[in-house]
């Protein structure tokens, strides 16, 4: 049974690394990604579940939580173009641009 779990999980992760690589968007490829961390964690937690290692889904939730982390910070360089976006700042940055 978890070799048929694992291997399924492998078989995402493939697809989701294909869609990574030919995404037609960036957010595709975002959207991508972010599955693929998501099927690491389940990936992880299953093999704490095979081996009996109960510490390891700690590192699972860790590494969620990098992953939500890491896709929210891409997203916003995506969309805003740098990390510090507030209105004053993007305020001077457009009346600089436009003089």
């Amino acid at each position: 049974m978890y070799i048929a779990v694992t291997i399924a999980i492998l078989v995402t992760m493939g697809l989701a690394l294909a869609r990574a690589l030919m995404g037609p968007t960036v957010y595709d490829r975002i959207a991508a990604v972010n599955m693929f961390g998501t099927k690491t964690v389940l990936l992880i937690a299953v093999f704490a579940l095979f081996s009996g290692r109960t510490d390891l889904l700690d590192i699972a939730l860790v590494y969620a939580l990098i992953n939500f982390i890491g896709v929210i910070a891409v997203l916003r360089l995506v969309e805003h173009g740098d990390f510090h976006s507030n209105p004053e700042s993007r305020a001077k940055q457009d009346k600089q641009g436009s003089e």
